[in-house]
């Protein structure tokens, strides 16, 4: 599929106010979109919306209502909305048996439960050809990471998400694009329980993912990973699921 401009088009991002939400917005922002920005910190969605001319939506997904009361607002803001990305998620790191009930319910509020209410609320605002959702999941969704059990679960539910949305809108003619980051250098790591630490795979920008979820945009790709090296695991995982085991066991 030849690649589009995103000019005119308009576009929700939650997650905005750092990281790859801000990044995309900046990216999406250059290509001409129009552009309604969510996310918690309103000090630094504020920032953002002045370098990127967007409409700030303050607000935790993780209350009840937020992310439809997000979406009426983008749409009254923008007039319409052509495409979500749905890119707000935390994370949290160690032994699963060491997560308390609170941990694992914040978890899935934000990295699944959101981003599905989210889309409900959004897709009866999707226009046939320009419309799009897209779900920033991980790498960790598509292998399972040891330490990341819980994290690794919701992104993984979201990648199962998106299978199942992709078949449902396509008579629609809405689309529905799974990104799947590796390891990106954000705030996130500082809202976990401890920072990175494994050698590999090395941090990658947010402005590589940022890159990558327009690049996905413009050309309407239903499934993108980063680097792209890292579809390498996955695709061993789906297809040798032993081999994979084994090779996880010697490597981790």
């Amino acid at each position: 599929m030849g690649a589009r401009d995103l000019a005119g088009l308009r576009a929700a991002i939650t997650g905005g106010s750092s990281g790859i939400g801000a990044a995309t917005a900046r990216a999406f922002a250059a290509r001409g979109a129009r552009l309604a920005i969510a996310g918690r910190n309103a000090a630094a969605l504020r920032k953002v919306a002045a370098a990127t001319s967007a409409v700030c939506l303050p607000g935790d997904l993780a209350e009840p209502g937020c992310p439809r009361r997000t979406i009426d607002a983008a749409v009254g803001a923008l007039g319409g909305l052509d495409i979500l990305v749905s890119n707000a998620g935390i994370g949290w790191a160690g032994r699963f048996a060491d997560m308390t009930e609170a941990d694992i319910d914040t978890l899935l509020d934000i990295n699944l439960r959101a981003a599905a209410q989210l889309a409900r609320a959004a897709i009866p605002h999707l226009q046939r050809a320009s419309g799009r959702l897209v779900f920033v999941g991980s790498v960790a969704g598509l292998v399972g990471v040891p330490g990341e059990a819980w994290y690794s679960a919701t992104k993984a539910g979201l990648s199962c998400l998106a299978d199942a949305l992709r078949a449902e809108l396509k008579p629609a003619g809405v689309g529905v694009t799974l990104v799947s980051p590796g390891v990106v250098d954000t705030p996130y790591f500082e809202r976990r329980n401890e920072p990175y630490q494994r050698r590999h795979p090395k941090l990658m920008s947010a402005q590589a993912a940022a890159d990558a979820i327009t690049d996905a945009v413009c050309r309407g790709r239903d499934d993108v990973v980063v680097p792209l090296w890292l579809t390498v695991p996955a695709r061993v995982k789906a297809s040798f699921p032993r081999l994979y085991r084994l090779l996880a066991a010697r490597l981790a």
